[in-house]
């Protein structure tokens, strides 16, 4: 009897950490492709706070160096009017360390995605990134 519970309670829990990728207003679009940040052709991502914009996701999507290992990526579609087909990019501020979308006028954090201010009540969507010193995966 103890190991159907233990078993229905380890199922249960698999399944809400499969529903995490789920952002409340964006589609879910498939993100998988990788990218070699040491290459010349990705200049910006050879420094600690660099960004690069790449296809992909619902609208484009902005990787950022954080550090020498980890990056971070998020979909530059604004959760607040991503259906609108005229709707502008999500692009990074002057600053380098905030993001805004140039019709709501929402301001997202670049280290996390989240609302600095403006109309949006729903952080980016961010996508994972794994590297291993020579090529980074950007997926969902």
């Amino acid at each position: 009897m103890k190991l159907k519970k233990l078993f229905f309670i380890t199922l249960l829990f698999c399944i809400l950490i499969s529903c995490g990728d789920k952002h409340p207003t964006l589609p879910n679009v498939p993100v998988n492709f990788y990218i070699y940040p040491n290459n010349i052709d990705y200049i910006n991502l050879n420094y600690y706070g660099g960004h690069e914009y790449f296809t992909g996701g619902v609208n484009g999507i902005i990787v950022y160096r954080l550090g020498e290992w980890e990056f971070t990526a998020f979909d530059r579609a604004c959760p607040h009017d991503w259906d609108d087909p005229t709707a502008p990019r999500v692009s990074v501020e002057d600053d380098g360390i905030t993001l805004r979308c140039e019709r709501c006028t929402s301001l997202y954090n670049i280290l996390d995605g989240g609302i600095i201010s403006g109309p949006s009540k729903y952080t980016l969507k961010r996508y994972q990134t794994n590297y291993d010193g020579m090529r980074l995966r950007v997926h969902n």
